[in-house]
């Protein structure tokens, strides 16, 4: 039976490739780029239902509005085992004051399509659909279907709405994250610094009137500022000023400082990324800020979550919350991004500073949780730690899977490179949906740019990884169905 299905799988690997159509794959990008599916714009998510069903057609493919997921399928012979695709719609917030093109208007420049989700994971999304397009004439042994969720970025309750009434395919790949095959996700931790009280505190002349930085946990902040306030007199901030202008910011990022009279703004300029897959392309405004103001704040609890963001956000790896050495051996530690310290909607609008931590096995959420809680407590009595989310746990996969080797061999036939199997800090629909693996679409060592400023994706690299799945589904989708294809 075995050589049955190498002999088959061999006869599949060298059959002619298939030649998608990419003259559409910008266009279309362009197009899904315009809507604005940020969580909250339920509009722009019907809107972009719409167009997904239009377009499904349009291009030979069935399609159903399945409430928060939107299915689109290729059919198979009948009762044939179902390959999912899985990609999101929904991209994270931006500041557009930010940018240097409109993020909704979908642009294209110097080779690369330019807006929010361009990589993702709109561009995905696209290649998913064209590549189905391109197996129509294909004979198949399994079904395709592409699921298109519509909240993974704020928290992925489309999936389990969908999966109460639907049955998941037999097995997926989930194209939000890197090439080749990622056989492991970090978890997702996001721990919040609240001040005990907002007593104004003593021993400077001013106070603490406001505090805004970042967008949101899963982005580098690329904006953070203090705004002080006089307390009662004539102001006279140039002291204050001339101190703060003598101190350097961290590299990769700028301060600026305004003199409004009663109020003096302190802001620090940065650059965003993605807070699990590319924190070191970030230039973090927000730690960088707390640092300048070091030792020019009164003496108040807020002033002590200032603080405790220049503590945690000393490095990138948790060092100096005593996590870089609690780490299973190839996962490469931990990720720190202190994301913002605003006014928290999910903590009944509480004032809180937001550190999202991408922990490795072995601490489970637990164990995390009352580690991160007690380094708050420790650092001072004046602040409470809280939760964002601890729900999570690390995704770990078999090297030796059936189907990881599988992704591994048509990575390399596409490709012709063969890079090792990814470890990845961004968490996918992998975690959401049973007996799915995350792969591509991102190729490795290029910086990835998912919620970037100016987010971004290379019309070879779109075109590129369209090559790398449709070789993949016609050995997949024509091939022997895999049998426990999550192990070896």
């Amino acid at each position: 039976m075995r050589t049955a299905l190498l002999l088959a799988a061999a006869a599949c690997a060298s059959a002619p490739r298939l030649r998608p159509e990419r003259t559409h794959l910008q266009p279309l990008l362009l197009e899904a780029i315009r809507f604005p599916t940020v969580a909250g714009n339920d509009q722009a998510r019907l809107d972009q239902q719409q167009w997904l069903l239009r377009t499904a057609a349009s291009l030979g493919l069935a399609a159903r509005d399945a409430g928060p997921v939107t299915e689109i399928e290729l059919p198979g012979p009948p009762g044939a085992p179902v390959l999912g695709l899985v990609v999101h719609g929904d991209v994270q917030p931006v500041d557009e004051k930010q940018w240097t093109v409109p993020p909704f208007a979908g642009v294209v420049r110097d080779g690369a399509v330019y807006g929010r989700g361009a990589a993702d994971d709109k561009g995905p999304l696209v290649q998913a659909l064209l590549a189905m397009h391109a197996l129509r004439d294909l004979k198949r042994t399994h079904a395709l279907r592409l699921l298109v969720g519509s909240d993974e970025e704020s928290g992925s309750r489309d999936v389990k709405t969908y999966l109460a009434s639907h049955a998941p395919p037999a097995y997926s790949l989930v194209l939000d994250s890197e090439f080749p095959a990622v056989v492991g996700e970090k978890a997702w931790d996001g721990l919040a610094v609240l001040p005990a009280n907002l007593d104004p505190g003593s021993g400077k002349p001013w106070v603490i009137e406001e505090v805004d930085a970042g967008l949101a946990p899963s982005i580098v902040p690329d904006r953070a500022r203090i705004t002080l306030r006089w307390r009662e007199g004539t102001p006279a901030w140039e002291p204050l000023e001339q101190r703060l202008r003598a101190r350097t910011p961290a590299p990769g990022t700028t301060l600026e400082i305004e003199d409004r009279g009663p109020l003096l703004d302190v802001v620090v300029h940065g650059r965003a990324a993605h807070a699990g897959v590319n924190v070191e392309g970030g230039r973090n405004a927000l730690v960088s800020l707390a640092q300048i103001v070091a030792g020019e704040l009164p003496d108040c609890a807020l002033a002590d979550v200032v603080a405790f963001a220049a503590h945690a956000g000393a490095d990138l790896k948790g060092a100096a919350l005593g996590l870089d050495k609690i780490a299973a051996p190839g996962w490469r530690g931990w990720t720190v991004n202190v994301a913002t310290l605003k006014k928290e909607p999910g903590l009944n609008g509480k004032l809180a500073l937001v550190i999202n931590l991408r922990r490795p096995p072995p601490l489970t959420a637990t164990e995390s949780k009352e580690r991160l809680y007690a380094e708050v407590r420790k650092f001072s009595p004046r602040l409470e730690p809280g939760e964002i989310y601890f729900g999570d746990e690390p995704l770990v996969f078999d090297r030796n899977a059936k189907i990881v080797r599988r992704l591994m061999d048509d990575y390399q036939r596409a490709t012709g490179e063969h890079p090792p199997p990814a470890i990845s800090g961004g968490g996918t629909y992998a975690k959401r949906i049973p007996n799915a693996i995350a792969y591509g679409m991102w190729f490795p060592g290029k910086p990835y740019t998912g919620h970037d400023v100016d987010e971004k994706i290379e019309v070879a690299d779109l075109e590129r990884g369209l090559d790398v799945l449709v070789e993949t589904l016609r050995d997949l989708a024509s091939g022997p169905p895999l049998q426990d294809p999550f192990l070896p």
